[in-house]
């Protein structure tokens, strides 16, 4: 019998990015998720394939050995999985995290296992797996928490892989890019060690590759998106065609390559290379990413440690140029009432209900004594007072 791996969310990454590489390593892939139509699709279906798609073309891998389990409905047999696993990990987003940790919880204190179960959270975040590991002690009655410390290891990871919005009719199916990268860091295995999982990059240090990613792939394609939809663009590749566009793109990743040159002391010939390679990638006209889809959820995008306000706020802390991560967020700002994203609607009444400073305090967590609170209370103030004369931000 071969190695188990419980992963928490159904969806497009989970069964794209996470179990692909699961399923290569040798694991049986649990699905635990609690959406009824992907836990019976799982269910009822043998295999599934994901297609890696780049300028070169396609290829396709066929993905089977997996179960999937409904949450919400079986509890218990999720518990019971989880006792006798060897990995558990998620993509559920920063916000579901808390809600998946209690049955981890109750499934870590079942364990009899001898050896720790590893813990890995696979989100767009800083410290997902800490965000995590602090949820499950919530969870956790307080006699238990050494025991919890002994049965389970919990290490941050940072992942990279871009899944588009997908074709009609797909199924289980999964359209994703060719490129990949994730690193997840080693210190948390102490003497057990790592898991055999040979897509992972086993890394003592994460924070360089989490910053790395975050303030470069993430920060340069919510970027194009957001102007991109201020443009009336449909799509990123579409976009990053129009040479303003790709011009402030460029420039919004100078900022923050200057930032990743001084703190992680990774070269700027280095730091070039990977702009170019990320420039590439979102440029790519076969994924057909959507504007709307890479900038919803606005209000996250826009945090304290995300892929704006994070470097922003650290190249203001050093002296250093942000000008134009701060168009970014102007046009982050504008992203109001999008259709099918509730986070967009609620950055509207945010806009409407509060003083410029209330809302930037609330928006981005900064302290109205930091360098950058200024300049973006500046920005919060010129996008209410658009809203204000024409009902809605200029778009």
């Amino acid at each position: 019998m071969g190695p188990k791996a419980i992963h928490f969310g159904g969806g497009n990454i989970g069964r794209g990015f996470v179990a692909e590489f699961l399923h290569t390593a040798g694991y049986e892939v649990v699905f635990i998720d609690v959406m009824d139509k992907i836990i019976s699709a799982l269910q009822n279906t043998p295999s599934y394939e994901v297609t890696e798609v780049s300028e070169k073309g396609e290829s396709t891998k066929t993905i089977t050995n997996y179960r999937a389990i409904n949450s919400k409905t079986h509890e218990q047999d999720v518990v019971n999985e989880i006792a006798t696993a060897d990995i558990v990990t998620c993509a559920v987003g920063p916000n579901v995290l808390k809600f998946i940790a209690p049955v981890i919880a109750k499934g870590i204190a079942a364990r009899s296992a001898p050896k720790p179960l590893a813990v890995i959270a696979c989100e767009n975040m800083i410290g997902g797996t800490d965000t995590l590991h602090g949820y499950i002690k919530d969870n956790t009655d307080s006699s238990q928490l050494e025991a919890l410390e002994q049965r389970a290891q919990f290490a941050n990871s940072a992942i990279d892989r871009i899944v588009p919005c997908q074709p009609e009719g797909m199924g289980l199916n999964v359209r994703i890019e060719e490129f990949y990268e994730w690193a997840v860091e080693t210190k948390p295995f102490g003497s057990t060690g790592h898991p055999d999982i040979p897509a992972i990059h086993w890394v003592e240090d994460l924070e360089p590759y989490i910053e790395r990613k975050l303030f470069t792939v993430n920060t340069g394609h919510a970027t194009a998106a957001y102007y991109g939809r201020y443009a009336g663009k449909e799509t990123i590749a579409e976009a990053l065609k129009d040479p303003y566009i790709h011009g402030v793109v460029c420039d919004v990743m100078k900022e923050t390559a200057t930032l990743i040159v001084e703190k992680h002391g990774i070269s700027p010939q280095e730091q070039k290379n990977y702009v170019d390679t990320i420039i590439a990638r979102i440029s790519n006209p076969y994924l057909e990413d959507k504007v709307d889809r890479v900038g919803r959820a606005p209000i996250r995008k826009l945090g304290r440690k995300e892929r704006f306000i994070g470097p922003a706020s650290q190249l203001a802390e050093r002296g250093l140029k942000y000008e134009s991560i701060l168009g970014a967020i102007e046009m982050a700002l504008r992203f109001q009432n999008v259709a099918d994203d509730e986070e967009s609607q609620t950055l509207a009444r945010i806009l409407k209900e509060n003083s410029p400073g209330d809302a930037t305090v609330q928006l981005t967590g900064l302290e109205r004594s930091h360098p950058l609170f200024s300049p973006i209370v500046k920005v919060v103030e010129q996008v209410q007072a658009e809203s204000k004369e024409t009902g809605q931000p200029r778009i």
